[in-house]
C-alpha cells in the first residue's frame, strides 16, 4: 500500500468516527425514545385485550341465542370440553375462526368433493371433478357463498337459526360416505344434520332431526319448519350474457307443473301450490334441493347481479312439514343435486320409478317448448348421441347431423323447389296477364285471371310454403339443442376454441353504444359465414320463385335484411349452433343448384299445358277463384253504388 492510499483510509476512519461521535443522541433524547415505545405496547396491549372481550362477547351473545331459545329448567348444556368424534373415513380439518376452531369436513367421490363446515352445519363448497371454468380454473358450484340454515321459533316467540350456531362433526361411517353434523344444547336437546354421499353419484342425500324440542316449539312450527337457502350463482362461461339467458330458478310444483322465474330480469314471486324440488340452475349446472315430500307455498327471489364473477343471486324461503320418528324426534328428508344437466343422467334417475313419483329433473335442460321438445328427445338427442359415440371430433358430428337432417326433410325439400319450378315456367303467361289487366283499379281482374291459370294448369301456390312450415319444427328445436347441449362445452373445432360460446376473431374492450349491447364486443366467424350464406341464399331464392305477380313495396329489401338483423341476434350465441346455420344454409343452396340441374323446366311445362285440357275437380285453387270471383263482384257492387250516389248529387 503506498504513502497516498494510507493518508486516504487514515482520513476515512477519521471522518466516521468523527460522525458517530457528533450524532449520538443526548441522556434526554434516549429517555424521550424509551417513553414513545412504552406509549406503544400499552396502546397494543389496551386493544389487544378489547379484541379478547370483543370476541367474547360475541360469543356469549351466540350462546345467549341458543341458550334463550332453550328452555333451561328441562335440560342443562353440554360441556365445551366434549371433543369432535371422527372415523377415518371422512377427511376433517381445524381453521381458525372468530370464535373458537372451525371444523370443515370433506365428503368425496369420483365425481365431486364437498367441503362441510361447523358453523352452521352446511356445506361450505361444492366442486365438480370432471369440468372446470372457462378460464381453466377448477369448477365450483358455489363456494363461500351459498347457504343453507334451518329456522325454528319456540313458544315464547324466540327463533333459532342454524347458521348462527356452532355444530360439531360427530360421526362418518357406512358404505356411503355419511356426515353428521350435531348442534348440542343438552345430551337430549340437539339437531342433527345427516350428509351421506353415495359412490360415482351427484346426488348427496341430505336429512334434518330435531330432537328432544317438541314440546317447546310453537304450535306453527310445529306444523312446519322453515329452510333459508341462498346462493350467489358463479360464472363459469365465457360468454356473460349468453350463460345468463339460460340462468334462472326452476321448481316442479307436486301436481306436476314445471315453471320458472325469469331469465332476463330480476324477480320475486310466492308459489301457491305445494312444490317438489326447487333448481338454482346456470345455462350447464344445477344446485337442486329435492323434498322428500314437499315444500309448502315457498317464496323465491331472483337478482341480476352487475359483477364479472357472478350472474345472479338465489334465494328461497322453503317450509316443510317433519314427520315425528322415534323418540320423539322431527325429521325431514331431503336430496341435494349438485351437478351437470347431462340429458341421459337426469332421465336416469327416473329409471325405475312411478309417473307420479319422478323427479322430472331433465326438464332443466331448456330443449323448446311442446313440439320442439318432442322434435329434440326422439329424433336430434338420439341421432347426436348416437354419432357423438364414434368418437369423432365434434365439429365433424355437428357436419355428419346436419347432412342427416337435410337427407331427411329433402323430400320436403324437393317438393317445396318443384313448386317454385311449376310457378317459374308459367312466368310469361302471368306476365301476359300483367300487362292485359294493368293499374290497381284492375288488380281484380288480374287476380282473377292468375288463379284461374293457376286452376287450369293443376299448380298450388301454397305447395311450395307447406314443406317449408314442416321442416320448422326440426329448425326451431335444434336452435334450442345447441345452446344447450353440454357436450359442445370446451370441445373445439378449428378457429372455434369451445363450441358452447362465441368463437370471436375480433374483440375491443371499449363500449360501442348499440353496437355493444347487440353484438357484445366481438365479432364471431361463423355468425359471419352464416350470414353471408344466407343473404347469397335469399336472393338465389328470390330469383328462383319469381312468379311475376306484384309484391308488397319493400319486401324485396325486407328479405334481404333478415339475414343482417340474424347476424345481430346470433353473434353472442355458441358458435356450434352458427356452424351448424351456416352448414345447413350452404347444403340449402348446393340442393337446390343440384334440383335446377335435374329438373327439366321444358318438361315441366308441357305437363302443365296438358293438365289444362284434363277436367279440373273443384279443389283449393278452384275455391281460391270462386273467392276471386265474389271479391270482383263485390268491388264492382261497391263501385256501382259509388256511382249512383255521385249522380244523385249531381241532380
Amino acid at each position: 500500500m503506498d504513502k497516498n492510499t494510507g493518508i486516504g483510509f487514515v482520513l476515512i476512519a477519521a471522518i466516521v468516527i468523527g460522525f458517530t461521535v457528533l450524532m449520538k443522541p443526548s441522556q434526554e433524547e434516549l429517555a424521550r425514545e424509551q417513553r414513545y415505545q412504552d406509549s406503544i405496547q400499552n396502546v397494543q396491549a389496551t386493544q389487544l385485550k378489547e379484541d379478547i372481550q370483543t370476541a367474547d362477547s360475541a360469543d356469549k351473545a351466540k350462546q345467549s341465542v341458543v341458550g334463550d331459545f332453550f328452555d333451561a329448567t328441562t335440560a342443562q348444556p353440554i360441556n365445551d370440553s366434549i371433543q369432535s368424534e371422527t372415523t377415518d373415513s371422512l377427511s376433517v380439518s381445524a381453521l381458525p375462526s372468530d370464535s373458537g376452531v372451525e371444523q370443515i369436513a370433506t365428503l368425496e367421490n369420483e365425481k365431486i368433493r364437498i367441503n362441510f363446515s361447523t358453523k352452521g352445519g352446511q356445506m361450505l363448497s361444492a366442486q365438480l371433478k370432471d369440468y372446470n371454468t372457462y378460464a381453466g380454473d377448477s369448477l365450483f358450484l358455489f363456494k363461500s357463498d351459498a347457504k343453507l340454515a334451518l329456522e325454528l321459533m319456540n313458544k315464547k316467540g324466540i327463533t333459532l337459526n342454524t347458521s348462527q350456531a356452532d355444530f360439531r362433526v360427530i360421526q362418518g361411517s357406512g358404505d356411503a360416505q355419511t356426515l353428521v353434523m350435531r348442534m348440542n344444547y343438552s345430551d337430549s336437546q340437539y339437531i342433527d344434520f345427516i350428509y351421506a354421499l353415495s359412490p360415482n353419484s351427484y346426488m348427496l342425500n341430505f336429512n334434518i332431526a330435531v330432537v328432544g324440542m317438541q314440546d317447546m316449539l310453537s304450535v306453527d312450527c310445529l306444523e312446519r319448519f322453515k329452510l333459508n337457502w341462498t346462493q350467489n350463482l358463479r360464472r363459469q362461461e365465457k360468454s356473460k350474457s349468453n350463460e345468463q339467458r339460460y340462468s334462472r330458478i326452476h321448481y316442479k310444483g307436486t301436481d306436476g307443473s314445471f315453471e320458472g322465474l325469469s331469465e332476463s330480469n330480476s324477480e320475486t314471486k310466492d308459489v301457491p301450490t305445494g312444490v317438489k324440488w326447487v333448481a338454482f340452475k346456470d345455462q350447464f349446472f344445477a344446485s337442486v334441493l329435492i323434498t322428500d315430500n314437499e315444500f309448502v307455498s315457498p317464496a323465491l327471489s331472483s337478482t341480476v347481479l352487475e359483477s364479472e364473477d357472478y350472474l345472479k343471486s338465489y334465494s328461497a324461503t322453503l317450509y316443510f312439514k317433519p314427520t315425528l320418528a322415534e323418540k320423539g324426534a322431527l325429521v325431514g328428508g331431503f336430496k341435494y343435486f349438485l351437478g351437470p344437466l347431462d340429458y341421459y343422467m337426469l332421465k336416469g334417475y327416473d329409471d325405475g320409478v312411478e309417473n307420479t313419483q319422478q323427479l322430472d329433473l331433465d326438464k332443466l335442460i331448456p330443449l323448446g317448448w311442446s313440439l320442439f321438445r318432442v322434435v329434440n328427445q326422439y329424433f336430434v338427442m338420439p341421432l347426436f348421441n348416437m354419432l357423438e359415440g364414434t368418437g369423432l371430433q365434434m365439429g365433424l358430428v355437428i357436419l355428419l347431423l346436419t347432412v342427416i337432417v337435410k337427407i331427411i326433410i329433402s323430400p320436403l325439400t324437393y317438393k317445396s323447389f318443384m313448386s317454385s319450378a311449376k310457378m317459374r315456367v308459367l312466368k310469361p303467361q302471368v306476365d301476359e296477364i300483367n300487362e292485359k289487366y294493368p293499374g290497381q283499379e284492375k288488380a281484380m281482374e288480374r287476380q282473377k285471371a292468375v288463379m284461374q291459370l293457376y286452376n287450369q294448369a293443376g299448380v298450388n301456390p301454397m305447395s311450395g310454403c307447406i314443406p317449408m312450415l314442416l321442416q320448422m319444427p326440426i329448425l326451431l328445436a335444434l336452435f334450442s339443442f345447441f345452446p344447450s347441449a353440454i357436450e359442445l362445452r370446451h370441445e373445439s373445432f378449428l378457429w372455434a376454441s369451445d363450441l358452447s360460446t362465441y368463437d370471436a376473431i375480433i374483440e375491443w374492450n371499449t363500449n360501442i353504444p348499440l353496437v355493444s349491447s347487440w353484438l357484445g364486443n366481438h365479432i364471431s366467424l361463423f355468425c359471419i359465414l352464416m350470414t353471408v350464406t344466407n343473404i347469397v341464399y335469399t336472393k338465389f331464392n328470390m330469383d328462383a320463385t319469381n312468379t311475376g305477380q306484384q309484391q308488397m313495396p319493400g319486401m324485396k329489401y325486407m328479405m334481404m335484411f333478415m339475414p343482417v338483423v340474424f347476424f345481430f341476434v346470433l353473434n353472442n350465441y355458441p358458435s356450434g349452433l352458427t356452424y351448424y346455420y351456416f352448414l345447413s344454409t350452404l347444403m340449402t343452396i348446393i340442393i337446390t343448384l343440384v334440383c335446377r340441374w335435374v329438373i327439366d323446366e321444358e318438361k315441366v311445362l308441357a305437363k302443365l299445358e296438358e293438365n289444362k285440357k284434363k277436367p279440373k275437380k273443384k279443389g283449393f285453387m278452384a275455391r281460391l277463384q270462386e273467392q276471386a270471383e265474389q271479391a270482383q263482384r263485390t268491388q264492382q257492387q261497391q263501385q256501382k253504388g259509388k256511382g249512383g250516389s255521385q249522380n244523385k248529387k249531381k241532380k
